[in-house]
C-alpha cells in the first residue's frame, strides 16, 4: 500500500460519486500508516463536494492546515465550490482572501465560484 495507489483509488471514488468510499480510503492511510498528501486530501475533498457532502470537505481542508500541509489552487477552489454549496459565502470569500495571503494563484474556479457562494448568500455586490 502506497500513496499513489490508494491516491488513484480515491480518485475513482470521486469520479464514480462514492464520497464515503474516499473517505474510508483517506482513514486506511492514517492506520496503515501511509503518508498523505495534498493530492489525497484534494481529491477526497472532491469527492465530498460531488457528493453533497460539503461540510466534510471543509472539514478534510481545515485538517490539511492543522497538519501544516500545503495548499495549492485546487484544495482553494474545492473548498470554496463546498461554500457555493453551502452558501456559506463569508467562508468563500476567507479562502479567496488565504488564497493572496498564501501566495496560491486564483484562476476562474476560484472567481466563479466565490461570486456563486455570494449570490446564492443574497450578498452579490461584495
Amino acid at each position: 500500500l502506497n500513496a499513489i495507489t490508494v491516491n488513484a483509488a480515491i480518485s475513482a471514488c470521486e469520479k464514480a460519486g462514492e464520497w464515503e468510499k474516499a473517505l474510508q480510503l483517506v482513514c486506511a492511510m492514517d492506520v496503515s500508516r501511509v503518508e498523505s498528501d495534498v493530492i489525497t486530501f484534494n481529491a477526497a475533498c472532491s469527492a465530498c463536494v460531488k457528493g453533497g457532502e460539503w461540510e466534510k470537505a471543509l472539514h478534510l481542508v481545515s485538517e490539511m492546515t492543522r497538519s501544516s500541509m500545503e495548499s495549492n489552487t485546487i484544495t482553494f477552489n474545492t473548498a470554496i465550490s463546498a461554500c457555493d454549496m453551502g452558501c456559506e459565502w463569508e467562508k468563500a470569500l476567507q479562502f479567496v482572501n488565504a488564497m493572496t495571503w498564501n501566495y496560491v494563484k486564483y484562476d476562474a474556479i476560484s472567481f466563479n465560484a466565490a461570486i456563486s457562494a455570494c449570490v446564492k448568500g443574497n450578498d452579490w455586490e461584495k
